[in-house]
């Protein structure tokens, strides 16, 4: 993804392309007419994610954390305030991420099932924690939504490209091939919404950049270290992408607009997941304790980094007790919970964001991107909840 100086876009512009992605009594488009995002000349793309901005979309979800489980293809859920394990299912092969819907009104399970053409999309309910009817997709790694809502990302890692699909029945509509981009995986936004830059994982680790407009890829970037990009978050002004890179232990910070390496910041071993702080202030950096993509050990020495983005400095380090292995996730709607799968120890970690306490609940085999819902904003650009 790219960091670069974007213009605040006005809630009223908002407003327009969501009611031309979706219905007239859409929520997101409710809740950014309702008032400016930002003061005047000043840019934070993360203005409209603060506790108090609950999406009406969202009224009667459960407080829940819905868990996939890779290697037993299965999802956990979680009641957030009892910390238990209340519910079990079953869904596609490897499930990899839990995607809330641009609408706010879904969340998808990303079945991939890599080049077997077996892999599948499964919604959930948010308000019942129930899932509905899988839907065939080759080989979703990940989920993002363009900006308007108009379409659905289908981040499709074995045949490197991006397939633009119906928001609501995944019906696909285009693609985007991405042929230099071994290893698709996660992505963000420019804070204009004009490009979107996406990590590529292997040979050596890259990013590629596409432009939104023309649905192009109008770079590529190949990061100094040459080591294994993951996540990738912006930061609250728009001008500085983190990427965190598993084999370098920290994050690249990339300016987008110049599609340039500016800097690396240490963090833990084996970076992997990035989460932004309920104020918008902080970037969580979940190291997941090893280099190794497939199954490690467990208990090994996992961590959470805590960024300050005005500094661009490590303000707090966070282990986890025993040992363990922190990979994706999300913070709750009052910004009091980060959780984080534990991929290689069957469990999820809830840290106090306050005092980096951890508590662990026990879920399936190798759990990965999970989310925490309901959570504020307008509406999901994807991911475990990159929300605007």
């Amino acid at each position: 993804m790219t960091r670069g100086r974007f213009k605040a876009i006005p809630a009223l512009v908002w407003c327009i392309v969501a009611l031309q992605a979706a219905s007239a009594s859409a929520d997101p488009c409710a809740e950014a007419c309702s008032e400016q995002s930002t003061p005047q000349g000043a840019v934070n793309i993360y203005s409209e994610t603060t506790s108090d901005h609950m999406s009406p979309a969202t009224t009667d979800a459960l407080p829940r954390v819905y868990v996939p489980n890779h290697a037993s293809n299965s999802v956990s859920v979680i009641d957030s305030q009892t910390l238990k394990e209340v519910d079990r299912f079953p869904v596609g092969r490897h499930p990899q991420h839990i995607v809330p819907s641009w609408d706010l009104k879904t969340l998808w399970v990303a079945n991939d099932a890599g080049l077997s053409n077996k892999g599948s999309l499964t919604p959930i309910d948010p308000k019942t924690g129930k899932p509905g009817k899988t839907i065939p997709v080759d080989d979703p790694y990940n989920m993002y939504f363009m900006p308007d809502g108009s379409s659905a990302i289908i981040v499709n890692e074995a045949y490197r490209r991006l397939e633009l699909r119906d928001p609501q029945t995944m019906a696909i509509k285009s693609v985007i091939s991405t042929p230099t981009c071994h290893g698709i995986n996660h992505a963000d936004f420019a804070a204009d919404n004009s490009y979107a830059i996406f990590t590529c994982e292997f040979a050596g680790g890259g990013l590629v950049k596409v432009d939104l407009s023309t649905k192009k890829v109008v770079g590529n970037l190949t990061l100094s270290k040459k080591g294994m990009p993951q996540d990738i978050r912006l930061s609250p002004d728009g001008k500085v992408f983190y990427v965190a890179d598993m084999m370098n232990d920290g994050v690249f910070m990339i300016d987008g607009n110049s599609f340039t390496e500016i800097g690396f910041i240490p963090t833990g071993v084996g970076s992997h997941g990035l989460s932004v702080s309920r104020d918008g202030t902080q970037l969580f950096v979940a190291n997941r304790g090893s280099h190794n993509m497939k199954r490690a050990g467990p208990h090994g020495p996992g961590s959470v980094t805590v960024i300050d983005f005005a500094t661009r400095s490590v303000v707090a380090q966070w282990p986890v007790p025993g040992g363990g292995s922190p990979d994706m996730g999300n913070v709750s709607a009052d910004g009091k919970q980060l959780w984080l799968s534990g991929r290689f120890d069957g469990e999820v970690y809830m840290f106090d964001t306050t005092t980096g306490a951890v508590t662990k609940v026990r879920v399936g085999v190798e759990p990965h991107g999970l989310t925490v819902w309901p959570q504020p904003g307008r509406y999901s650009e994807g991911h475990t909840g990159n929300m605007r």
